[in-house]
């Protein structure tokens, strides 16, 4: 127990310091277990490949395809154009969030991130450009002249020129009428000087205005991108690293247990991410711009040149990419088929797929159908098979949707590697037994009510997470709230799944995720800003995810009930609801 603990303790604080880089930390235990005698070198190394790295190969297979032919811009703009643009901002801002939050269902967050971005910069650059323009066109119109310096130059003019006809006119007699001309004409022309000067002033702070909404929208534009693409991952199992290192985590723990697949991750996040979407899209506006609800559900209104250039800019952009390509048809087909299949393969309600397999129950898994619809990336050809002039067709020059290059480049080692390290420690606690001992000393948590330890559970792992990698994190805390939860008899599934979805909530810094340092890197945020968004998006987050266990999920998985499938550890305490 004490070696096991050690060799967790160094790993942790590597992965927490990344002091080395974390693939080469999550390698320790592979050296650190055989030297210790906790487990022999051959059993260590099997915990670095398992179901987890199959799905994951398969995934990224589709998003090579995606990111290869473009298909993931040809989506996000399709669903902007699709939502449209508002003169106040609002809506366009939610159909780039959802956009992104979609893609980030598919795609890593990172990918997502850096998809969505440059379209949002460019469109909110086009925009700020055309009001720029109208700005300037209103505020010579209300000068009466478009060029306010002349119109003075020339008023003045007019003034010497009357002095000098009215000194003519003395010279004839006419001296008491010539003055009161004068003073009447000095005195219109100093009224007009000073209505000018008054314009002049009140443009410049109009425009001063304008700079400060600008840059709040290029700020908040900035922030939609980054914590939706963060969100979106929460809706698949696929969707970030954190909810597959669960599966996998909760798979080999509790291998009786078959409840966690697609369609029931799919079925309980889902709501999570939409409240958390729809208020976050809500806090962000509020804190950057202001929330205008009259101007936000005004209908009919006529476009302005605002809408008009985002409008543009858009569609200009759509069109650059052209009719949609064969890859594009295929990738989308197999992307298609890919869902159907992890949806229907065991949706719970209804057999699945999966049980026209009778004899191999519990054999087939979402890693499968992944597997088998990544290797036709690598069979099915780019291109259409070219003719001869023979009018034969010819197999020459042969390129499938993707290459085993292009594969490399976007596969994450180095999460696949951290994945196996914490695999490997999770076995390393429970041959050693320090998994029952560390559930022995958790046990006086039992007297406590569930809701406030699934709370503390949360703060701790959304706490830990902003400086702490999102893997790194999860892969810490799973084996530790694991035999807590069976320590005070509970549902796993009811500590766990609340403290996985919270380790996706790095949104306080530029460096708690990769997503929130590509929108950082533009240039619009400090990180006050984002330590301020983020505080009220981590708390919306950590609000509604303790409002999702503690209600529609507890049906889903029957969380009031204790299951057959755990491991029999006695315990002292029963914590009730």
């Amino acid at each position: 127990e004490a070696e096991c603990a050690y060799t967790l303790f160094v790993v942790a604080i590597f992965w927490l310091t990344e002091a080395l880089p974390l693939a080469v930390s999550a390698l320790l235990p592979a050296f650190m277990f055989p030297l210790f005698g906790i487990m022999e070198s051959k059993e260590v190394a099997s915990a670095y490949f398992k179901d987890f790295h199959v799905l994951l190969i398969g995934v990224i297979c589709l998003a090579t395809s995606i990111e290869k032919w473009n298909l993931h811009k040809r989506v996000a703009l399709r669903m902007v154009m699709l939502v449209g643009v508002n003169p106040a901002w609002y809506v366009l801002m939610l159909g780039f969030m959802v956009s992104c939050a979609f893609l980030s269902m598919w795609l890593s967050n990172t990918s997502a991130a850096a998809m969505v971005m440059p379209i949002v910069e460019a469109v909110a650059q086009q925009i700020v450009r055309a009001e720029a323009e109208v700005d300037e066109l209103e505020m010579s119109c209300s000068s009466g002249s478009i060029n306010p310096a002349l119109e003075l130059d020339e008023n003045i003019g007019e003034c010497e020129n009357t002095e000098w006809k009215e000194k003519e006119k003395q010279v004839d007699g006419y001296n008491n009428v010539g003055s009161t001309v004068c003073t009447i004409e000095k005195e219109k022309e100093k009224g007009k000087e000073q209505e000018l000067k008054q314009n002049l002033s009140s443009a410049e702070a109009e425009r001063k205005s304008r700079k400060d909404k600008y840059s709040g929208i290029f700020k908040v534009m900035s922030l939609c991108v980054a914590y939706s693409a963060t969100i979106g991952g929460l809706t698949t199992i696929t969707g970030t690293s954190t909810n597959l290192i669960f599966n996998e985590h909760f798979n080999t723990r509790y291998p009786g247990c078959q409840c966690i697949n697609f369609g029931s991750w799919f079925i309980l996040s889902i709501p999570i991410a939409v409240i958390i979407l729809l208020l976050s899209w809500i806090w962000l506006q509020w804190l950057f711009l202001g929330f205008d609800f009259k101007n936000m559900f005004k209908c009919g209104k006529k476009k302005t040149a605002r809408e008009e250039a985002s409008s543009r800019v858009i569609q200009e952009e759509y069109k650059k990419l052209g009719p949609i390509s064969y890859p594009e048809t295929v990738t989308l087909v197999l992307f298609i088929l890919m869902t159907l299949l992890w949806f229907t393969r065991d949706p719970g309600f209804i057999p699945g797929w999966s049980s026209l397999f009778p004899k191999y129950k519990g054999y087939i898994t979402d890693s499968t159908a992944a597997l088998v619809i990544g290797l036709l990336f690598f069979i099915i050809p780019a291109k259409t098979l070219s003719r001869t002039s023979n009018g034969e067709n010819t197999v020459f020059g042969f390129t499938p949707l993707i290459t085993w290059k292009e594969f490399q480049s976007c596969m994450p080692w180095e999460i696949a590697i951290l994945v196996g390290g914490g695999f490997a420690l999770a076995d390393g606690c429970e041959v050693s037994k320090l998994s029952e001992w560390v559930a022995s000393k958790l046990a006086p948590l039992g007297s406590l009510p569930l809701w406030l330890v699934i709370l503390i559970s949360c703060l701790i792992v959304t706490s830990v997470t902003e400086v702490a990698s999102n893997p790194a994190t999860i892969t810490i805390f799973l084996p530790i709230l694991s035999p807590l939860a069976e320590a005070i008899h509970v549902n796993p599934l009811f500590i766990l799944i609340p403290a996985t979805l919270c380790t996706s909530f790095a949104f306080l810094l530029p460096v708690s995720n990769p997503s929130n340092a590509i929108v950082f890197s533009y240039g619009h945020l400090t990180v006050m800003d984002m330590v301020k968004a983020g505080l009220g998006i981590n708390i919306i987050g950590v609000a509604v995810v303790m409002l999702g266990i503690m209600t529609w999920i507890v049906p889903i998985f029957d969380l009031y009930t204790y299951p057959s499938w755990i491991p029999n550890i006695p315990s002292t305490n029963s914590t009730g609801p």
